[in-house]
């Protein structure tokens, strides 16, 4: 099978959908699929260029099985909502040649595309036409509303009405519409989607590499850590991830002294974030770390750390929530009662209230100070990780409705179904 992906994330870039477009891509080449790729220039999540990159050039390669093409757009260094959208219109402008080039003279069997950015996915509409092709929209996250919870976009405005129509046209016009939570793809359903076009195609957890590790992680030596305890945040450091409740937390707690808090990442807030932190003793702010090293920085913590702003529970399942229960160590998150996000935690850890800084500082201190009950989460969120995200499980599935494109939901999805 030929199947062509339109994408504007994609490795090198380490963290969020870039890791799973990439091992999708890769995981089909494996399989025998014929795969190409028109992706963007790597950028995220420190929004500007990568070295040995140039964001206004296009670029061919092969990379373990799959054809990359990396197609120049705009890299805002502060990317606020105009600025966000520019950088998206720009991919799409940019995509809609190597696009159509390869509908025409490639002739995939399918066309699949992933949002964000949904701006493009009109292009991979257009190839799918061209090649007299099947048609994949998966969505990692719902960015017109996320846009709203973060402040991006003014819920109600005329933009707002625009986006909203804009998306609905979008979501309506492809053959096959996927999302990563059982949450999301009831939203799709919602939003016009028939149901026999809706499948749960989740991320996943590497759980052969990711693994509970029994001694200590070298980066405590490194980055000189002796407290016994760690509450870790690892991931992309933006708007919608509320980070701001860790130092809270860090402050509330900074009596103890055997905890230390380390927030490891990048991203537009971080230098806001560490003037905020300035001051408090017991933070440590690290950069991202190579994907080599990814269990030994998860196998650092003790906890866990999963802050997401209210009203982004079901709007984005945060793709960092599978290496940490895969890495055997609860979590400490914040999401309302009956969201995705509760559900998939719920007796790996603890969940609270977005924005209540005691609770989030309060869950913390009481897993630290009872070890039955961490042993049990501990127990727990590897059993799930294993379970519910296992990357073979889920590829598997999500190959077999590739195949198959009017398989039923039932048949592919997880043990979470929509019903």
């Amino acid at each position: 099978m030929r199947v062509l992906i339109v994408g504007l994330n994609y490795a090198p870039e380490r963290v969020g959908i870039a890791v799973y477009t990439t091992g999708m891509a890769e995981a089909l080449a494996a399989k025998g699929h014929e795969v190409r790729v028109v992706a963007g220039q790597p950028y995220y999540p420190a929004w500007r260029i990568m070295d040995g990159h140039n964001a206004w050039s296009l670029t061919q390669t092969d990379e373990n099985g799959v054809s990359v093409t990396r197609v120049p757009h705009y890299i805002p260094a502060v990317p606020t909502g105009r600025k966000r959208l520019t950088h998206h219109v720009s991919f799409a402008a940019a995509a809609l040649l190597p696009a159509l080039w390869n509908a025409l003279f490639w002739r995939p069997d399918v066309v699949m595309t992933v949002a964000p950015s949904l701006i493009a996915a009109p292009v991979a509409r257009a190839a799918t036409f061209v090649a007299g092709a099947r048609s994949w929209l998966h969505i990692q996250d719902f960015e017109v509303e996320a846009s709203f919870a973060t402040k991006l976009l003014k819920d109600g405005g005329s933009l707002a009405k625009v986006a909203l129509k804009f998306e609905a046209a979008v979501l309506r016009s492809f053959d096959r519409v996927s999302a990563i939570s059982p949450e999301m793809c009831r939203r799709l359903i919602d939003k016009g989607v028939p149901s026999d076009k809706v499948v749960e195609f989740r991320n996943w957890a590497d759980v052969d590499a990711i693994r509970p590790m029994s001694v200590p992680s070298p980066y405590r030596a490194e980055w000189k850590i002796a407290t016994e305890q760690v509450a870790l945040y690892s991931g992309n450091i933006a708007n919608k991830q509320g980070i701001e409740i860790v130092l809270d937390a860090a402050r509330k707690l900074r009596h103890r002294k055997d905890l230390t808090f380390v927030v490891c990442g990048e991203g537009p807030n971080r230098q806001r974030l560490e003037d905020l932190a300035a001051g408090l003793s017991n933070i440590k702010f690290h950069d991202l770390q190579p994907k080599e090293r990814l269990n030994e920085l998860m196998g650092l913590a003790t906890i866990h750390l999963l802050p997401q702003m209210a009203g982004a529970a079901d709007l984005v399942l945060p793709s960092k929530l599978t290496n940490m229960l895969a890495s055997g160590r609860p979590v400490v998150a914040t999401a309302a009662a009956g969201t995705g996000l509760a559900r998939e935690v719920e007796g790996c850890g603890m969940v609270v209230t977005p924005g209540d800084a005691d609770a989030f500082a309060d869950g913390i201190e009481r897993l630290i100070d009872d070890q039955s009950a961490w042993a049990e989460a501990a127990r727990a969120a590897r059993a799930r990780a294993e379970d519910w995200w296992a990357k073979d499980k889920v590829l598997g599935r999500m190959e077999a409705a590739l195949r198959s494109p009017t398989l039923p939901y039932a048949a592919v999805a997880t043990k979470v179904p929509l019903e």
